[in-house]
C-alpha cells in the first residue's frame, strides 16, 4: 500500500480544484452500519416500509420510520472519523473544490467541511421538512417534541414533516444533482472514498470528471465498476488510508 499511498499523494500535491466523493464505507468508519451490504441495514428492516409512498399514506409507517431513524442513535450520536478529518485538511489546504456524499449523516461539516463546500445527493438527517410549506426544523427541536406527539411531528402549517432525506421513490434533489455534476466535470482530481459506485446516478460522477480529464483515485474495501478508469485504486480502510495521504501531503509542502 505504500506506493499507492505515495502516488495518490503526488496527485494530491499537484492538484487545486479536487473533488471528493464519499460512499457508506466512509461512514462504517464512525459506527454508522452500512444500507446495502451484508449484515446492513436493509437486511434487518424491510426497504419497502422506506418509500415515500408509504411515509405519505400509512401513519403507522411514519411512526415507525421516525422511531427508527432516532431510536437508533446511527446519525445524532455518530463523531468524525479519521477519513473526514482528512477531508477537512484538504479544504484547510486550499486544494478541495467540494465534498459530494451519498451519506445523510452530517459528519464532514462536524469534521470542519464548509456547509456550502458539501453536497448531499441524499438529504441529511440533521433536519426535516414540512412536505406542505417546505419550511426546515434542526431534527434536535423535533427530538424535542416527539413524546409528545408520539413519533409524528408536525409542522405549525399542520403539514407532516419528513426527514430531509431522500426516501425510496424520490429523486435526487435536482439542485444538488447538478451542482454536483458541475463540479465534477471541472476537477482535476476525482477521490472516491468509501462508495461502491453502483448507485445511480450518483455513479456517473467519476465517469464525468474522467470524461473532462481528471485524474481518478478510488479508495474502497470492495472493487468498483470504474476501477480500471482509476489512476490508483486502494482497497481498505478509509481512514487509514487518508490520513497517510494527508500527513505525506504536507511532508511534500514542508509542512
Amino acid at each position: 500500500m505504500s506506493d499507492k499511498i505515495t502516488r495518490i499523494s503526488g496527485l494530491v500535491a499537484g492538484s487545486n480544484k479536487i473533488v471528493v466523493f464519499t460512499g457508506a464505507g466512509v461512514s462504517t468508519e464512525s459506527g454508522i452500519p452500512d444500507f446495502r451490504s451484508p449484515g446492513g441495514i436493509w437486511s434487518r428492516f424491510d426497504p419497502d416500509e422506506f418509500t415515500i409512498q408509504k411515509f405519505i399514506s400509512s401513519p403507522e409507517t411514519r411512526r415507525k420510520q421516525w422511531r427508527f431513524l432516532i431510536e437508533s442513535g446511527l446519525i445524532t450520536d455518530a463523531l468524525p472519523n479519521r477519513a473526514h478529518l482528512a477531508v477537512s485538511e484538504l479544504e484547510k489546504m486550499g486544494k478541495l473544490r467540494c465534498v459530494i456524499t451519498q451519506n445523510i449523516d452530517n459528519l464532514h461539516q462536524k469534521a470542519g467541511n464548509e456547509p456550502g463546500r458539501v453536497f448531499e445527493l441524499h438529504g441529511t438527517m440533521g433536519w426535516a421538512r414540512c412536505m406542505d410549506c417546505r419550511t426546515r426544523f434542526s431534527l434536535d427541536s423535533i427530538m424535542q417534541k416527539l413524546p409528545e406527539v408520539d413519533y409524528l411531528p408536525e409542522c405549525e402549517c399542520g403539514g407532516m414533516l419528513k426527514p430531509d432525506v431522500v426516501f425510496f421513490g424520490e429523486s435526487l434533489p435536482e439542485r444538488t444533482l447538478q451542482a454536483a455534476i458541475v463540479h465534477a466535470r471541472s476537477c482535476d482530481l476525482f477521490i472516491v472514498i468509501g462508495s461502491s459506485l453502483v448507485v445511480y446516478p450518483a455513479a456517473y460522477l467519476p465517469l464525468y470528471a474522467v470524461e473532462a480529464g481528471a485524474k481518478l483515485v478510488i479508495i474502497n474495501n470492495s472493487p468498483t465498476p470504474f476501477d480500471d478508469q482509476a489512476q490508483v485504486v486502494i482497497g481498505g480502510s478509509a481512514g487509514e488510508a487518508m490520513e497517510r495521504i494527508i500527513d505525506l501531503v504536507k511532508k511534500m509542502h514542508g509542512g
